[in-house]
């Protein structure tokens, strides 16, 4: 059972990866833990709640808080609408949350958790492979705004994430394959052998087959554990996180969140940030196209052809890694090393996202 702490100046955490680990849930409670408030999508509650009922000691303390789901309903007048509920149902300082569901669960849920009387504790269930193996660890957590992603949150540890790969055989194969770009993300960051199986075994790896998949979902867990545990707030070295988040972000933004899976703007972000490394001398064609071929052996992407890149340019400015108006790129420069590059002039960003869509 692969287990992988987060250890940072103010909580040390598990995420534990694990077939079957719902049937462990009340290991990973608290022990003075009074109401607790399961925030989900009914679809996820209608997969995967009876499970989750099994486990539960003194079911009265438990409550279910049904999110609508998508990015256009993460905004704070739902987080708004979430407390008043827990408030009516009586949660205090000693009540908990329990996120569980996809990425955008683990954000509200977090959020949730990181404001309600100025802060309780949440527990991570991550149901999507996207929130197993990037979302749900790492104490981000936030709602959008109109003009860009998750620009309002606060960092807020869970106590605990909960990683079944059981839980992704009931998720669409484009929910897999939206997934399965946060994982490459992480082999051309960080982890060169994660890319190369996930390049020679893409097949089985789609399938979900445990012998490649809990592997690969293992390997991005222990790179974002130990990134944020060697930076918590994102000062330096937990930026490299964000490769192909910057155009990913702002394609997202630009399409009113209803186009694109975040996994995908993010597949879409790291051919734009491939584009612009090899157009700044920072990686050579050769890995540029092995990358690329990667990338596309997880598709199809969404069209993104009849985006403006100006438009796009124009959002990248307004994300929250925007610092003095410089954006800031993670550039890949070889596979598994990548450099955070600022600066970069405007018609080159543009030409690289061009050259893209």
């Amino acid at each position: 059972m692969p287990v992988f702490t987060v250890q940072t100046p103010g909580c040390v955490y598990p995420n534990i990866v694990k077939r079957g680990i719902i049937n462990d849930l009340t290991r990973y409670l608290p022990e003075k833990a009074g109401q607790i408030f399961v925030v989900t999508t009914e679809d996820v509650w209608r997969l995967h709640g009876a499970l989750l009922q099994t486990h539960w000691t003194k079911p009265e303390r438990w409550h279910v808080l049904f999110f609508p789901g998508s990015e256009s309903n993460k905004r704070l007048a739902i987080v708004e609408a979430l407390a008043d509920q827990m408030l009516e149902l009586g949660a205090d300082r000693t009540s908990m949350v329990v996120g569980f569901g996809g990425g955008i669960v683990t954000d509200i849920s977090g959020f949730l958790a990181a404001i309600y009387m100025r802060g309780i504790p949440v527990l991570q269930i991550p149901t999507t492979l996207l929130a197993q193996v990037d979302a749900a660890t790492g104490g981000k957590t936030g709602v959008n705004l109109q003009g860009g992603k998750n620009l309002i949150g606060s960092f807020h540890h869970p106590v605990a994430v909960l990683i079944d790969p059981n839980l992704l055989s009931t998720l669409p194969a484009r929910e897999v394959r939206a997934g399965l770009f946060e994982v490459l993300k992480c082999g051309v960051i960080r982890d060169r052998s994660l890319f190369d199986v996930l390049c020679n075994h893409s097949s089985e790896v789609l399938a979900l087959n445990p012998e490649f998949l809990d592997g690969a979902i293992a390997a991005a867990v222990r790179i974002k554990s130990e990134v944020v545990s060697a930076d918590e707030r994102e000062g330096d070295l937990r930026r490299i996180l964000n490769f192909g988040h910057t155009v990913g972000h702002a394609l997202e933004a630009e399409t009113g969140y209803t186009r694109f899976l975040h996994g995908e703007a993010v597949g879409w972000g790291m051919l734009a940030a491939v584009n612009l490394a090899v157009i700044l001398d920072l990686l050579d064609t050769s890995t540029a196209h092995r990358i690329g071929q990667a990338i596309h052996s997880y598709g199809p992407l969404p069209p993104a052809h009849d985006l403006s890149p100006d438009r796009l340019l124009h959002r990248s400015l307004k994300d929250k890694k925007t610092l003095g108006g410089k954006v800031h790129f993670v550039l890949p420069t070889a596979i598994g090393k990548v450099e955070i590059v600022s600066g970069i002039a405007d018609d080159v960003i543009r030409r690289a996202i061009a050259d893209t869509l």
